[in-house]
């Protein structure tokens, strides 16, 4: 028997005249996913697909990576260089020797005059990593500023200093083979249907095969949570008050792994005396999570034979956040769950390769991790790179966060922007302005010419983008995959890589310093640089990662030889019979006291407001609010509100909204959910000119790195529609 329309024609996919795929790894999120770019007879891209043999996504893509090909013709291209006198004047066109000449003269001019760290670089998580190498010798053995930072400071910066102070160096522990080995999954402020959808895809495969509990901690019934066997909707900024009296509990109930913490941890005194002031009757006040849910959800985590946490910005982007990392770790620790399958504190990296600029940049100090606190890290870099020792810093200069502040103080007088946009990603973003205006000289190199902090640039250096270069990328468990070159930079613009070493001859007349031309010969020079350090990588080349679909490090050159290494490299660091970074090869229990700075709810401002990622979007929209199939599922900002508060204050669903914060105000669309609680707001971070206009922008001691999701705002119901709705197409032009 049929059923339904027999006459109806099948779902046909369009041709789209594909006679050739060429390999990359996909360059949005951090997951890693190897990507094929479809060409067709004229060589133009049309089409992208997963790898079917690539262990990260086995052949699927998202919907933001169905579509990356559309980048490459993308309005808003360079496509020229571009000069001008004063930001408000009209640009210029240039060539590229009169811009990259004034580049180097504007640097040396406000070095010389106002001190060699008087002028800051700032670069990104999206370069390739022999990219973020070759900027990180240019700005360390070159031009000699100490304020050189990269926008994960913005992301991942509290998982860097959490990973730490607890371990003695970065370095993400587990793998995305851990969610086929657990027996409990807790995540920490992180909603993988949205921000990472392959490593859910991995999760939740696993979890129909072995059936294990997922805990959400988070203040939003995200995609996760609804998904979640326990969810914790906690009051926000209060995660360290719930590890505490999870730890209190475990301890309690002599569910800590005993043996584990003796052979592999310092400071379990401490960390006990301070947990014992946190019971749950006491924590739950605080964090909104009852007493009984505590105890719950610590001996869930204690009782498993495996467990694993993994968090993202939830956790990263608060004025606790490297201290939620380290609660984390501490309940890893002493439960035995770091370095075995299915056990590990594993953070869920937000930049394509952010971990590639944590690992090579030497923003925080100097090539794989070495430090230039450490006089014998300095000696080796120096050394191998041909420069003097003392011509590097004794100590990393300041965050990309302090950075502006400084600039707002008139500290920086000159800026390098490198893929970066300030103007959208930083938060408080009325006074980034006022800062930026003050600057003597700014250079911006973007493969846009459209950026907001654009704007204020004196020099524009059109860059290429994602598939126009070579070189390599890290992904969140550590495994480094290969970007081919697809397509030209459009116009006169150029790969990073090649204007770093135009920069490079300007600053190196003498040639002292060696910068390779191909990134496959920067590759090898990075992997002598990293033998016997723990991302060593020195038993790998590109030919073998595009041949692998990626290798993770630690991948040495004696396993290669042989024959140890396994085909895709070390999956674990710390194993159970490993050292940890600090000197006595232990990891760190650390006591964390909750000091309570958050901005909070008040009569004025009654609303918290969270902030966040949505599945089609990428960041700023600079790349996905140009495609229009990303597009067009959010094409304007809107906030998330509780029915009951919206009825409250006579608000309907579609209706135009003005959100004010104590920095600024912000015209949104509301949407009505019961995805939020009646004092709390959602709103989505791409569009620059609503979140951060509102957000906070308090840091955290020890990472720098903004709290972006605890503010407090009120909503005005706006009477004339038609002028909101005008107010907030002008709010989003450029």
């Amino acid at each position: 028997m049929l059923f339904g329309r027999t006459q109806k024609n099948p779902i046909k996919i369009a041709d789209k005249g594909v006679v050739e795929w060429q390999y990359a790894t996909c360059g949005y999120c951090s997951t890693g996913c190897s990507i094929e770019v479809g060409l067709n007879a004229d060589g133009k891209p049309v089409s992208s697909r997963g790898v079917a043999d690539a262990d990260v996504n086995r052949g699927k893509l998202c919907l933001k990576g169905l579509f990356e090909h559309e980048l490459f013709s993308s309005a808003g291209r360079g496509m020229q260089p571009l000069l001008r006198e004063h930001w408000h004047q009209p640009w210029q066109p240039s060539t590229w020797d009169a811009a990259l000449d004034k580049l180097h003269d504007e640097i040396r001019r406000v070095q010389a005059r106002h001190g060699p760290d008087s002028f800051a670089i700032i670069s990104t998580g999206q370069l390739l990593t022999e990219e973020f190498y070759t900027l990180g010798k240019l700005t360390r053995g070159l031009i000699g500023t100490n304020n050189y930072d990269g926008n994960t400071t913005l992301c991942m910066a509290s998982a860097v200093s959490g990973y730490k102070r607890s371990f003695g160096s970065d370095g993400p522990p587990g793998c995305y083979e851990d969610f086929e080995h657990t027996d409990c999954l807790i995540a920490w402020g992180s909603n993988l249907p949205e921000q990472h959808p392959i490593i859910y895809w991995r999760m939740k495969e696993a979890q129909e095969r072995r059936g294990f509990p997922l805990i959400v901690v988070d203040p939003r019934v995200t995609m996760l949570a609804q998904n979640a066997h326990i969810h914790l909707a906690i009051t926000p900024g209060t995660d360290v008050v719930l590890m505490n009296a999870m730890m209190h509990v475990i301890f309690k109930e002599n569910l800590h792994d005993q043996r584990y913490i003796d052979a592999n941890t310092n400071g379990i005194a401490e960390l006990r005396a301070l947990v014992e002031q946190y019971d749950p009757v006491t924590a739950s006040k605080i964090c909104g999570i009852d007493e009984d849910t505590i105890r719950v959800v610590a001996r869930t985590l204690a009782k498993a034979g495996a467990a694993m946490q993994i968090w993202t910005m939830g956790i990263n982007q608060s004025s606790h956040g490297s201290d939620g990392v380290v609660g984390i770790n501490n309940l890893a620790l002493i439960t035995g769950n770091i370095g075995k399958p299915g056990g590990t504190s594993l953070s869920i990296t937000g930049q394509c390769n952010a971990m590639g600029t944590r690992e090579w940049s030497s923003c925080s100090g100097l090539p794989n991790y070495r430090y230039l606190e450490i006089p014998e890290h300095r000696e080796e870099v120096a050394k191998f790179w041909n420069v003097d020792p003392e011509f590097f810093p004794k100590k990393r200069g300041m965050f990309q966060t302090d950075i502006y502040q400084a600039m707002e103080a008139g500290q920086i007088k000159g800026m390098w922007l490198i893929a970066t946009n300030p103007l959208s990603s930083l938060p408080n973003t009325a006074r980034i302005r006022k800062a930026m205006e003050k600057l003597e000289f700014c250079c911006v190199q973007d493969c846009y010419q459209d950026t907001e902090s654009a704007q204020y640039a004196h020099v524009y250096l059109p860059a290429g983008t994602w598939a126009e270069k070579n070189g390599v990328m890290t992904n969140t468990e550590r495994r480094i995959n290969l970007v081919n070159p697809i397509a030209t930079p459009p116009g006169e613009a150029k790969p990073d890589l090649w204007i770093f070493n135009r920069v490079a001859e300007r600053f190196n007349r003498e040639g002292r310093v060696r910068f390779p031309e191909r990134a496959a010969d920067v590759f090898l020079e990075m992997g002598e640089l990293s033998k016997g350090r723990l991302a060593d990588i020195s038993g790998m080349d590109h030919e073998l990662l595009e041949k692998q679909r990626g290798v993770q490090w630690p991948y040495t050159e004696e396993q290669m030889v042989r024959g140890e290494a396994p085909p895709q490299g070390g999956k674990r660091l710390y194993t159970e019979d490993g050292v940890f970074r600090y000197p006595d090869g232990r990891a760190k229990l650390i006591p964390l006291p909750f000091i309570d700075n958050n901005e909070v709810p008040d009569e004025a401002f009654p609303f918290w407001l969270n902030t966040g990622r949505l599945i089609e979007h990428w960041h700023g929209r600079t790349k996905t609010g140009k495609i229009g199939n990303n597009n067009k599922f959010s094409p304007i900002p809107f906030i998330e509100i509780n029915p009951a508060s919206a009825a409250e204050l006579g608000i309907r669903r579609g209706d135009y909204v003005r959100l004010v914060s104590r920095r600024s105000d912000a015209v949104v669309m509301a949407m009505p959910t019961q995805r939020v609680a009646k004092n709390a707001l959602f709103l989505p971070f791409h569009f620059h000119d609503c979140a951060n206009r509102l957000t906070l922008g308090l840091l955290d001691p020890h990472s720098r790195q903004p709290a972006f999701k605890q503010s407090a705002v009120r909503i005005e119901r706006i009477a004339d529609q038609v002028a909101a709705a005008q107010l907030s197409k002008e709010m989003r032009k450029f």
